[in-house]
């Protein structure tokens, strides 16, 4: 063999050696992992020298980003993750010069997480008289809320007591828990869970709790000992009063009313009966502002109110539990300062008080100027329809001052004045401002005197109540302008007929002097 071919041969032999040993390097070099970590998200591996963590991303499928920080080899996350979420942990290493050039300077590797969840083992707890509520999870637990309450640390545990007991022959409750193993984790939806006794007849659980206080828009929840099909058959329950909806049935043992547009009946009661059982809750009222904004709206108070329409029931039904921003002014311009001060906007008051007993009598609703079920049904009909009332304001004011005076003041003014008696000493007209209340065209009056006989007036004209029995009526006297009357305002024939048709239940009357 020359020189020549020896030297190449050689060359050729330390290039196939040196292949060799980088190639060696590759397979046997120790190499950084990532895996699963009992306490954080993920567990990073890195042999001794072998390289360094050079960025670590956390991403879920959609490719959102997630913050994180790495301590002793464990990745955490610095915001919160939902139980369930899947992720994908990407960890880039780095390797040292001196190896680099050989195995290559980085390398990356990759780990699909999924956020660990925690699920209860029963939802529905058969638990003898005395024994504690507890609940119990598949998966030992770090965080709590139980019932929507604040969030309790248990610090990794399976079997989370309530703190309640079942206290009693046929003792029921009902409650909502929410759980997260991790505590980088966020709280996921809550899951009812409901517990029994022994002995009621028709063993249910009611969420919202049966004889609370319920919002309009809230769904109702039954969950039965027994299953649905057993305790009612084919039949659902019944509400009372009517309540359009529609009820579903979540599992076997669970059924849930949802009420449609109009919600349940706002500021009533409702009921639901079952066989042998009947439940009950009271239902939150509309706001008082938005009471008024809808009065001021259709023409019942002596203010009017600009602000945004609600078009539709369900906006309607938002409205009255969240008034909407607007504005209330005075519709005219002299109106009495007696009746402004009357006025407060938001608060319940005698003029809305007056003014809802005005749109009761036009609606052939019972004139107590409480604003139950009926009221409001009809006043979303009215608005939504834009039916304004076309009978414009009244108000009177009687003055005690002597002479006495009687002022029908009407759209923005004055339009009768008329001399008129009010309760002698013995007897007097209470001063302050009521809503007419009853009003007929002839009555009989009758009471007892300041003497203690007895009076019988049948054939009494032109009658507006307002206070007891104080009223607006007809009476004949040789004169008027003093104190005469046992507490009625007595008017003369021609103005009490006059009067009258402007004096529709609800109308305001203040006597003042």
């Amino acid at each position: 063999m020359t020189k020549r071919v020896w030297l190449l041969t050689a060359a050729a032999v330390a290039v196939l050696v040196a292949a060799g040993v980088a190639a060696a390097a590759m397979f046997a070099w120790p190499k950084g992992s990532v895996g699963a970590s009992g306490t954080g998200l993920a567990a990073i591996s890195v042999p001794g020298f072998a390289a360094d963590v050079e960025s670590v991303l956390v991403t879920d499928p959609r490719g959102r980003a997630f913050a994180v920080s790495v301590r002793h080899g464990t990745i955490w996350p610095l915001e919160k993750l939902a139980p369930g979420e899947k992720l994908t942990v990407t960890v880039d290493f780095h390797r040292p010069g001196w190896i680099g050039w050989l195995v290559g300077h980085d390398t990356e590797r990759t780990y699909t997480v999924v956020a660990p969840v925690a699920h209860l083992r029963e939802t529905l707890l058969r638990l003898a008289k005395g024994s504690a509520v507890s609940i119990r999870f598949d998966a030992p637990v770090s965080r709590v809320s139980i019932g929507g309450q604040r969030v309790r640390e248990v610090g990794g545990r399976t079997d989370v007591p309530l703190g309640v007991v079942a206290s009693g022959a046929a003792s029921e409750g009902s409650t909502t828990v929410a759980a997260a193993v991790r505590p980088w984790e966020s709280l996921p939806a809550p899951v009812s869970v409901s517990w029994f006794t022994p002995g009621a007849a028709t063993q249910v659980v009611a969420y919202p709790a049966a004889g609370a206080r319920v919002s309009p828009t809230a769904p109702l929840r039954l969950t039965f000992a027994e299953p649905v099909s057993t305790v009612l058959g084919s039949k659902l329950p019944t509400l009372d009063p009517a309540t359009p909806g529609t009820w579903t049935r979540v599992d076997a043992h669970t059924l849930e009313f949802r009420s449609a547009a109009a919600g349940l009946p706002l500021g009533g009661t409702l009921k639901v009966r079952l066989p042998r059982r009947t439940l009950a809750w009271r239902v939150e009222a509309g706001s008082t502002l938005r009471l008024q904004e809808i009065l001021g709206r259709l023409g019942y108070l002596p203010l009017r109110w600009h602000g945004e329409q609600p078009t539709t029931p369900a906006a309607e039904l938002a409205a009255a539990v969240s008034a909407p921003q607007g504005v209330f002014a005075w519709r005219f311009a002299k109106t009495p300062a007696s009746l402004q001060r009357l006025w407060k906007e938001g608060s319940r008051n005698v003029v809305t008080q007056g003014a809802v007993m005005v749109f009761e009598g036009e609606h052939g609703l019972a004139t107590d100027g409480v604003a139950g079920p009926a009221v409001w049904r009809a006043l979303f009909r009215a608005d939504l329809a834009g039916q304004r009332r076309a009978g414009g304001y009244s108000y009177v004011l009687v003055h005690e001052t002597i002479p006495q005076s009687m002022n029908l003041w009407h759209n923005g003014k004055v339009i009768l004045t008329s001399p008129g008696n009010t309760g002698i000493a013995s007897a007097p007209t209470q001063q302050g401002t009521w809503p007419v209340f009853e009003h007929i065209s002839s009555g009989t009056m009758s009471g007892t005197n300041p003497d203690g006989s007895h009076y019988n007036d049948p054939g009494v004209r032109w009658i507006s109540y307002f206070h007891g029995g104080d009223a607006l009526h007809a009476f004949p006297r040789a004169s008027y302008g003093t104190p005469q009357s046992l507490g009625c305002v007595e008017l003369p024939y021609t103005a009490a007929e006059q009067v009258w048709p402007y004096t529709p239940i609800g109308t305001l009357v203040t006597i003042e002097s």
